[in-house]
């Protein structure tokens, strides 16, 4: 479903650009990348360079003259801006772009990059079937292209990858609770030698609140038997020297 999808970058202006969007589909395992008219050189050493391990991307990429040929083996064409653009166009959040893609799953995608500059001209915007708008500040709209691919490349990774993106927790194999509560007693018994609960009164509280640092981390056997090593040191008569 992934190469469902092509980016188009409509006239980039900087080799760099075109390398660092090449790296971000392969990160996220796209790679049809299309360019038309570009401002730099074709093909750009500096592209070549910034991409990394990508330059198999790079080589790959299809050039063409305008945006009309560029795009005409596309079903659905999605262009993006930072801003709302004052044209008759459907404009979308990032949200309801990827709830639609939900729904297209069986179609070929053409996702449209403006030039650094200026953006989407009006007219490549009018082949377009939805402007999507990606949130930023605003106080400061203006995206770079790279990073602006790379955080389309993202979602859609997320679409496609629920479970991966989705982990809430890592696997890890917990010490008993009864280990952690003889260190703990361990470690009462030492601060009561140290006249540490001071004062007296205020013991309970404090022992409350060790009680919950400590089980709240989760400890597994190897880190309790580290953890009782070092409060059982603790109480160990130093040697004279």
């Amino acid at each position: 479903m992934k190469n469902n999808y092509g980016f188009v970058l409509i006239q980039p202006q900087l080799g760099e650009n075109i390398g660092a969007t090449a790296r971000s589909l392969k990160n996220f395992g796209f790679k049809n990348l299309i360019i038309t008219n570009p401002k730099c050189s074709w093909p750009n050493i500096k592209a070549k360079a910034t991409s990394v391990g990508a330059f198999d991307i790079i080589s790959s990429t299809k050039v063409f003259k305008n945006t009309n040929t560029a795009i005409k083996k596309f079903d659905l064409i999605f262009s993006f801006s930072a801003r709302k653009r004052d044209i008759n166009k459907k404009h979308i959040s990032v949200y309801n772009f990827l709830r639609i893609l939900k729904k297209q799953k069986k179609k070929k995608i053409g996702l449209m990059f403006g030039p650094e500059a200026s953006g989407l001209s009006n007219l490549d915007l009018s082949y377009a079937n939805y402007v999507v708008q990606i949130p930023s500040s605003p106080k400061f709209k203006s995206m770079n292209l790279s990073h602006s691919v790379s955080l389309i490349c993202y979602e859609i990774f997320k679409l496609n990858n629920f479970k991966l993106t989705n982990q809430k927790y890592f696997s890890k194999k917990l010490g008993q609770k009864g280990k952690l509560t003889q260190i703990l007693n361990l470690l009462e018994r030492n601060l009561k030698k140290k006249n540490f609960f001071q004062p007296p009164e205020k013991k309970s509280s404090m022992l409350k609140n060790i009680n919950n640092l400590f089980y709240r981390l989760e400890p597994n056997d190897k880190e309790l038997r580290i953890l009782g090593s070092l409060i059982g040191s603790l109480s160990k008569n130093k040697k004279k020297a």
